[in-house]
């Protein structure tokens, strides 16, 4: 069977609760369709780029699953007419990435350094000009 991902962006007001059923919904009509799910994964409560629907924020869910393609278009109909999926979609992958998803690792390297990334210090020990400097010169 041909392997999927589906990421869908729920609205900012839902319970992670809510979240969690509209993920298990989901699920539920893969299975249903003789589908297998592989991996969901919930990446939070996110800062969307602009504004969808009056909202700022979404929160972000990933199924990995492998299914025949009506159950994708039933799947996507589904998500398409529930009202607190603002955004959704359905990609076909070769193959499923292995451990957690570049969202998640993204995630726990934030979590796990406790400075401003693995830039490092990029000033060196020379002393940082200011405006006057730069007019005085």
């Amino acid at each position: 069977m041909p392997l999927y991902e589906h990421v869908f962006l729920a609205r900012q007001d839902l319970a992670q609760a809510q979240v969690d059923a509209l993920a298990e919904a989901a699920t539920k009509i893969i299975e249903e369709g003789n589908g297998k799910v592989v991996k969901t994964e919930t990446w939070g409560l996110r800062g969307l780029a602009y504004r969808i629907a009056k909202n700022r924020k979404a929160h972000y869910v990933m199924l990995e699953f492998d299914a025949p393609a009506p159950v994708v278009a039933e799947l996507e109909r589904q998500t398409a007419i529930n009202e607190d999926v603002i955004r959704y979609m359905t990609i076909k992958v070769d193959a499923h990435e292995q451990g957690p998803s570049a969202m998640m690792r993204r995630n726990e390297r934030s979590d796990r350094d406790g400075r401003r990334g693995d830039r490092g210090d990029r000033g060196g020990d020379r002393p940082r000009r200011d405006r006057d400097d730069r007019d005085a010169a």
